[in-house]
């Protein structure tokens, strides 16, 4: 179910968009319809309020928990369920935040990362994203959204964009609070200028080199990282807001002086900020994580050379909860597929 279905079905019963608009904030910020209002433009019509209690049920069913992960850090991974038994994962954030899921699955195949070993097997709804987040919110606050879940937004963008609006606009979360990653695609570049709500951007850069970029995502665009940069200090200067550039620390593999020195010479006077986020151990992939000491020397040299650098850790390290590893273990998963 789409946010475009959901206000098509609203106003078929009668609704304004200023009553779609109070249904819908009621669900994403987890309301209660009847919290006694009593502003003649807050009366719903008859029809409107007869289906709410089904479209309430609807609603519910888009997503459920499937199981909850503490982590000792304060954060939560979420095995979530889709009303077709598929299953996606979100992350409860420290610092109220939360982490959704754009795609079942993921076409770009990024070798680290357990999410596109299956590929894609179907896209999640704008409707499916939001219910991520009232299940968030049912838990705690949240007041920002990072699109960095299972999934690469990029191929998914129309649900993606319907999503973010509504939650920067009902949701009532900043509209620098809600953070579409991508690896990089020019889809992304023209549709968010447009937009009106216009995200936060992170890029996943991993590399200053174009072809071990290729090795390391191996479906991605074929944009150089330094075309990648340029792009992105466009959108930045733009929207007022710095890029964040992801960088998932691989030992022996991206972390080299070479790779330092890149950074520096890429990201030097760009209105940016390099997250490094050291590799989140999954099983049967080839990678190491380099170790935390190791981490945060190289932190701190890239910040010693003026470039803003964030060493952040993984959420959820203690449960085994790199993205997609939750689906991976669940049993059953239902197959179909691929859909675009």
């Amino acid at each position: 179910m789409r946010i475009a279905d959901i206000r098509a079905r609203l106003h078929a019963l009668g609704a304004q968009p200023l009553h779609a608009d109070r249904v819908l904030r009621d669900w994403v910020r987890v309301m209660d319809h009847d919290r006694g209002r009593r502003r003649p433009d807050d009366f719903l019509p008859k029809p409107v309020r007869q289906a709410l209690p089904g479209l309430d049920a609807e609603l519910d069913a888009l997503a459920r928990v499937v199981s909850e992960h503490p982590a000792e850090d304060g954060s939560a991974r979420l095995l979530v369920g889709l009303a077709d038994g598929q299953a996606v994962e979100s992350v409860l954030l420290p610092r109220d935040g939360v982490c959704v899921s754009s795609q079942v699955g993921c076409a770009v195949g990024c070798t680290f990362c357990m999410t596109g070993r299956d590929g894609l097997l179907r896209q999640v709804t704008s409707g499916e994203i939001v219910a991520q987040v009232v299940l968030a919110r049912r838990r705690r606050p949240v007041r920002k959204v990072v699109f960095m879940g299972m999934g690469e937004p990029a191929h998914n963008l129309d649900n993606v964009l319907e999503a973010i609006e509504l939650l920067g606009t009902e949701g009532d979360i900043p509209h620098k609070n809600l953070v579409l990653s991508t690896v990089g695609d020019a889809r992304v570049f023209a549709r968010l200028p447009q937009g009106r709500v216009k995200p936060a951007l992170a890029l996943s850069l991993h590399t200053t080199k174009p072809a071990l970029r290729a090795q390391l995502l191996p479906r991605a665009p074929r944009l150089d990282p330094a075309a990648l940069v340029g792009e992105g200090e466009r959108y930045a200067r733009l929207t007022g807001y710095p890029i964040q550039y992801q960088w998932t620390l691989l030992d022996g593999v991206n972390d080299g002086q070479d790779e330092l020195d890149a950074i520096v010479d890429l990201l030097r006077g760009k209105y940016a900020v390099l997250n490094m986020i050291p590799y989140n151990f999954n099983p049967g992939l080839p990678f190491r994580r380099p170790d935390w000491e190791r981490a945060r020397a190289i932190a701190a040299h890239l910040s010693g050379r003026r470039i803003l650098t964030k060493l952040r850790d993984s959420a959820g390290q203690d449960v085994d909860g790199g993205c997609g590893q939750l689906r991976a273990r669940a049993q059953p998963v239902v197959l179909h597929p691929r859909s675009t």
